[in-house]
């Protein structure tokens, strides 16, 4: 198995940058999330939880230290291997807050406005991985960022979209 410190360092954080997706897109239920913003909140969370299980995975298979996620409310704990770390498009705790007391069609511009930026981070996080010299030559670690990549670039395009048709005040 080949792999990089480089590797290492990108799933460690993706690992985290993840969690904090999880924690806002588990706001939509009690937050007067629309249909579309809740649906769109559902699948992050479904593709992002299966995400982290195959890098916790694939950290553990190359004997590497391994952070453990614990979701809770608004409180997000990562265990381990350097837990968080400051990263492109995470959020502050100060938008955090602001997401929290967001309802109904304010969530779901906050929401999106603030995915939208968290997304732009992952990506942002597969290009430096990318740009690293001998980084990701490892087969799968090439074909999760490269999937992280793909998956958070189309949600970016159909969230900018979703965001636009909210300009009249209502919902996507």
């Amino acid at each position: 198995m080949r792999f990089t410190d480089a590797d290492v360092r990108f799933f460690t954080g993706m690992i985290s940058h993840h969690a904090q997706a999880l924690v806002m897109s588990g706001l939509a239920p009690t937050h007067g999330a629309g249909p579309s913003v809740s649906t769109l909140a559902a699948r992050i969370i479904n593709a992002q939880n299966d995400e982290i299980h195959l890098m916790q995975q694939w950290l553990k298979d190359r004997g590497q230290p391994v952070p453990e996620v614990h979701v809770d409310g608004l409180n997000m704990m990562v265990h381990g291997a350097g837990g968080m770390m400051n990263m492109p498009g995470m959020l502050t705790p100060e938008q955090m807050q602001d997401l929290d007391r967001a309802r109904g069609p304010d969530f779901d511009r906050l929401f999106l406005t603030y995915m939208i930026q968290h997304h732009k981070g992952a990506v942002t996080m597969v290009q430096e991985l990318f740009a690293t010299d001998g980084a990701a030559n490892d087969e799968l670690a090439f074909k999760l960022a490269s999937d992280v990549q793909a998956d958070q670039t189309t949600e970016i395009a159909r969230m900018e979209k979703m965001l636009s048709a909210m300009s009249g005040g209502g919902r996507p």
